[in-house]
């Protein structure tokens, strides 16, 4: 019986463990120290004899001690384990990508035998500790991705085998110290992307002469390059981009003959390129875009084996030598925005991999190359802005691969190849202003993935053929100012994602094809300058995004279809027609009038078009009864309206002198300034932020505006105060009205006027009704949102924003995801808050909190706010992202669910760990799976901590595109280092993205 019971006593009173080793026991009390969500740690069991079986633990093959400890990617969080130096013989560390906190203590340095440290992508707070320099064997040390500040500390000019150090993306805010060209072993030295303060490239670095690789990107650095880098002779990448540095290229850099990449773009460098580059023998990757460099491209330059050739944003002139056609492994010539002539070398492309080029904005002649395809590879076809002649030669008819082909604004003819039409992979064909002729050609069925077609300003003739009606994924196709002629071939309805036709300026006739509320994705629809005929069709009354419709010019005839009072037109031309009968009630007003002009038969109450005949005369006599009434109505209710208003002033002592207003009005208004003013009552107030305070008004028309009126200048505090609260200031409000008055977009809210007085501006609003993307998501009828109306979501926004940043609009007024939030002001607690929609939460209360408690408080934020305070483009991208995982796993940013982490870090420890079938919201249709799969590596893209590294919202809308198609290639990426503007800004250089 006894024997029988012993198990199970065992099992109720273990005893205690004394066969785990010492090193052992060490290991088990860091595991008790730090915590472990996932369980990574669940094999660390005192148990064992020994640690070396548990995960991420090595030990020597012969003396069975610790050499070793791997918890990279693990999910743990704490402090850092000291207890870990008591392993006498470990020599690596690595805690890549966890949530180890706090700061680094001092006691570090009782590693003494350690190689490797890796801490990067962690939590890690304060300054660096100076003990670290007394770690004797150290030849590894990453800390990227941390949150360290202050000085580096003087000790590390001590380190006696330090070969790498990584110091990128903290928050380091000194200089960078001229001590660290003591290192005289250092390898590879990164401090790319912290905030240090204005300072030089220290003298000193020259000494490094065992240096391979000296990254300094966006490091504030300002002055000259200096020649003391001319000694690193063992460099082979030197990168200096995105800083301020000025000056000439010292002529020392090209005594650099191992280096094999130079970034030196993004800086105020002046002068002409040295002499002696032909001596860079090993160079293969050159970027020093974006300067004010001048003068010739060198042909020595060009002479040597180059894959890519970045030049593009400078002053540059003269011919392309001829010689860089020889280089047989070029994959990438970008040279837009210079001053360069002459004709490109006809045998460019015919000895390289040629992908991507790009020679827009400058005054090269000639015809294209014809072999700029030969290897089949070329993507990217970009020379708008020049003065190249000729046809488009037949080789490219051929090239399958072509995705981007813009040859707008130059002076090429002939006729289009018919095999060119057909390219299977091209998305954005652009031939605009030049005197191309022929016909689109039948061919064009085989686009499959052509989703922009621009061809204004040309000469083309010829029906438009009903091939064009199967591009399913056409999106804009604009071809004004042709010779295009019959009618609009029935097809065409079919295109159900397209947004924009424009074919104004040609000889099109016949009727308006069946089927038009089809598009419903159509924002823009003009025909003016035509011969279309017959009646305007009932059904485009049922396009739900139109707002720009022109069809003047034409011969339509009949009444006008009732239905189009339901559109939301920002713009409207009906003028000079034949149309007749009664002017739809909505539009029978007088700021209308100039939209029907030029059509005798159309009556209505606008004076001065109805000539009093036939029906028209009769139903004006109605019209005219129904008006008295609805005014008389108007009338009462204003009054009293007024009267309320009027007696809530005087109540509350407040007076307003209307006579000073001054009103400037960006659309055709139905209010005036006096309703907006006796509506500014506290009942009224939907929120107050830094900026100034919202008011929901109900017009007497009906319609709903918010009104913001923006703090005075006559508040009585101290400038650092205003600062602090992010008030009005004149420059602010000044670029808001001059940028959003101008605006016309589906997916940006509407500026209708502004209010001026001395000490008070008012700006209105289109309103929006309430609702956020959380309640669209989360609600019962949110939570079963399929996957084509998200993926919807995402278009549109993204479209919206791509708007503002392409037209260099300051990030003043977004609209939300859903269409119905906006964002306001560049102060952070507004940019957050739904104006116009329930409140403005104002996050900064004033004077702002730790920008790392409101960074991890809110996480739609981009983490480079907490040390730039700055909003821009890339911090919109970084939210957008942040958008693309909500919409993907149906979380919130900060979701209990989720524990301690946000969204992003719960993202990317879940798809590192279990994969992407357990990020997708479950409730999605998994035949999609391949669609959202690419849609959830463009908001990965767009989290890129680094926020070089993330797309532009141009370059974002194109991916977007792209995913719905099955059939559309992915971009292939570039060799070497990623830099944002190959492919970002220099590809969506010029007036289309």
């Amino acid at each position: 019986m006894l024997l029988f019971l012993l198990p199970f006593l065992s099992l109720l009173f273990p005893s205690p463990s004394f066969s785990l080793n010492q090193e052992g026991l060490y290991l088990h009390q860091v595991k008790l120290s730090l915590s472990d969500p996932d369980s990574a740690l669940s094999s660390w069991s005192d148990r064992d004899t020994t640690p070396c079986s548990w995960f991420g633990v090595s030990c020597d093959p012969v003396t069975h001690s610790v050499s070793s400890i791997d918890l990279s990617n693990s999910n743990v969080a704490g402090p850092f384990p000291s207890l870990l130096c008591r392993l006498h013989n470990l020599t690596s560390i690595s805690f890549y990508n966890n949530f180890i906190n706090e700061s680094l203590p001092l006691d570090i340095s009782s590693c003494q035998n350690l190689h490797h440290l890796d801490l990067s992508q962690n939590c890690l707070t304060g300054t660096l500790p100076h003990t670290l320099a007394d770690l004797p064997n150290l030849r590894y040390l990453d800390l990227t991705g941390n949150n360290f500040s202050g000085d580096i500390p003087e000790s590390f000019g001590r380190f006696q085998k330090l070969e790498v150090i990584s110091l990128v993306y903290n928050l380091f805010d000194g200089v960078i110290p001229p001590f660290l060209g003591n290192i005289t072993t250092l390898k590879m030295l990164n401090l790319s992307y912290n905030p240090f303060s204005p300072g030089r490239i220290p003298l000193e670095l020259g000494n490094l002469t065992n240096l391979e690789i000296l990254w300094l990107t966006e490091c504030n650095l300002v002055g000259e390059i200096p020649d003391s880098l001319g000694q690193l002779k063992n460099l082979k990448d030197l990168d200096l981009a995105v800083n301020s540095l000025t000056g000439t290229i010292p002529s020392s850099l090209t005594e650099l003959t191992s280096v094999f990449q130079i970034e030196l773009y993004n800086n105020s460098l002046t002068g002409e390129l040295p002499r002696g580059l032909g001596n860079l023998t090993a160079l293969r990757l050159l970027d020093a875009s974006m300067n004010d460099l001048n003068g010739p491209i060198p042909d020595e330059l060009c002479r040597l084996p180059l894959e890519s050739l970045n030049l593009y944003e400078n002053r540059f002139e003269g011919n392309l030598p001829a010689s860089i056609a020889n280089s047989p492994r070029l994959y990438e010539l970008r040279l837009f925005s210079n001053r360069l002539t002459g004709e490109l070398p006809q045998n460019l492309g015919k000895n390289s991999p040629l992908k991507w080029l790009d020679v827009s904005s400058n005054k090269f002649t000639g015809q294209i190359p014809a072999s700029l395809c030969a290897y089949g590879e070329l993507e990217e076809l970009l020379m708008i802005h020049n003065s190249f002649s000729g046809q488009i030669p037949e080789s490219l008819s051929e090239c399958r691969s072509l995705a981007r082909v813009r040859l707008g604004y130059n002076r090429f003819s002939g006729e289009v190849p018919s095999g060119f039409w057909g390219l299977p992979h091209v998305y954005l064909v652009e031939l605009a202003n030049n005197s191309f002729s022929g016909p689109i050609a039948k061919t064009i069925a085989t686009a499959a993935n052509l989703s922009l077609l621009i061809l204004d300003n040309n000469r083309f003739n010829g029906i438009i053929p009903q091939e064009i009606g199967w591009l399913e994924n056409l999106r804009s196709f604009s071809g004004s100012e042709n010779k295009f002629s019959g009618p609009l071939p029935v097809s065409i309805v079919n295109l159900k994602l397209l947004g924009s036709l424009n074919l104004h300026g040609n000889l099109l006739s016949g009727e308006l094809p069946s089927g038009v509320d089809n598009w419903k994705k159509m924002n823009e629809l003009n025909l003016a300058n035509n011969q279309v005929s017959g009646k305007i069709p009932e059904q485009i009354g049922r396009l739900p995004v139109l707002n720009y419709l022109d069809l003047s010019n034409n011969q339509f005839s009949g009444k006008i279809p009732l239905s189009m009072q339901n559109l939301k037109l920002n713009h409207l031309n009906l003028s000079n027609n034949r149309l007749s009968g009664e002017i739809p009630p909505f539009f029978s007003k007088q700021m209308y009038k100039s939209s029907f002009l030029g059509n005798p038969g159309l009556c209505g109450g606008i004076e001065g078009l109805c000539d009093g005949r036939g029906e028209g005369k009769g139903g004006g006599y109605v019209w005219f009864l129904k008006s008295i009434f609805i005014l008389a109505a108007l009338v009462l209710v204003v009054g009293v309206v007024w009267f309320y208003f009027k007696y809530q002033s005087f109540k509350n002592a407040r007076a307003i002198d209307k006579s000073k207003w001054t009103l400037m009005s960006f659309h055709k208004l139905g209010f005036s300034e006096c309703e907006i003013l006796a509506s500014l009552d506290e009942d009224n107030v939907i929120g107050s932020g830094s900026s100034g305070k919202v008011y929901k008004v109900v017009l007497s028309i009906g319609e709903v505006v918010a009104v913001k009126k923006l703090w005075g200048g006559d508040k009585k505090e101290s400038d650092e105060t205003d600062v602090e609260k992010g008030q009005f200031q004149d420059d602010r409000f000044e670029a808001e009205i001059e940028t959003l008055g101008k605006i016309r977009h589906k997916n940006i809210v509407k500026l209708w006027c502004c209010c001026i007085t001395r000490d008070c501006k008012l700006l209105v609003y289109e309103y929006m009704p309430n609702g956020s993307l959380g309640d669209l998501l989360h609600s019962g009828k949110g939570g079963l949102l399929d996957w084509p109306t998200r993926y919807k979501i995402l278009l549109d926004a993204a479209e919206g924003l791509s708007y503002l940043h392409h037209d260099c609009v300051p990030p003043i007024v977004h609209r939300d995801v859903k269409s119905s939030n906006i964002l306001l002001d560049g102060d952070f607690g507004a940019r957050l808050a739904d104006f116009g929609v329930a409140k403005v939460v104002d996050s900064t209360a004033g004077k702002p909190k730790s920008m790392s408690v409101i960074a991890g408080s809110c996480g739609y934020i981009a983490p480079e706010y907490a040390y730039t305070l700055r909003v821009n483009e890339k911090s919109d991208i970084y939210s957008f992202g942040v958008v693309i995982l909500e919409l993907i796993t149906r979380k919130l940013p900060v979701d209990p669910e989720l524990g301690e982490k946000d969204l992003v870090k719960w993202v990317c420890t879940t798809l590192d760990q279990k994969g992407v079938d357990h990020v997708i919201d479950p409730k999605l249709d998994s035949c999609f799976r391949e669609e959202i799969c690419k849609v959830l590596n463009i908001g990965i893209l767009c989290i890129n901590p680094l926020p070089i590294s993330r797309p532009s919202m141009r370059r974002v809308v194109k991916m977007l595109q792209e995913v719905g198609p099955e059939n559309i290639p992915k971009t292939a990426k570039k060799d070497g280092k990623l830099t944002p503007y190959y492919n970002e800004d220099g590809l969506d250089h010029g007036n289309v993205a």
